[in-house]
C-alpha cells in the first residue's frame, strides 16, 4: 500500500512477486504527478520482484520530467539491488540507505 504524509509517499505490507504488479499500477501515477521522495520503512518482506516495482516507478517519474528518491530502505532491498547490480540506478549518491533515484 502507497500512503502520502509530510512530502513522502510510503510504502507499506509486502512488496514481493504476488504483490509488484498491483503496487507497480499504483504506484505509476504518484511518480509520474511530482518530484518524490518514497520511504520504504515499512516493507516488510522483499524479492526480487521489489525491484521490478521500483525500477518502474523511476521509469514512470523519469519519462514525466520527475526525480524519484528512496529514503529508510530496507537492508534486504538494499542487498537484492547489489545482488543485481542495480544499485547506481536506485542509490546513485550511496549515502547508506538514503540515496536520490534521479535523471
Amino acid at each position: 500500500m502507497i500512503t502520502e504524509r509530510d512530502d513522502q509517499l510510503f510504502v507499506t505490507g509486502v512488496m514481493n512477486q504476488q504483490t509488484a504488479a498491483a503496487l507497480l499500477l499504483e504506484g505509476e501515477p504518484w511518480m509520474k504527478a511530482a518530484d518524490r521522495v518514497v520511504n520504504l520503512g515499512g516493507i516488510e518482506a522483499v524479492d526480487s520482484a521489489s525491484l521490478a516495482v521500483v525500477l518502474g516507478w523511476l521509469r514512470a517519474a523519469r519519462s514525466a520530467g520527475k526525480t524519484l528518491r528512496l529514503v529508510e530502505a530496507p537492508a534486504a532491498f538494499v542487498s537484492l539491488a547489489s545482488l543485481y547490480g542495480v544499485s547506481p540506478l536506485l542509490f546513485p549518491s550511496e549515502t547508506g540507505h538514503d540515496a536520490s533515484a534521479s535523471h
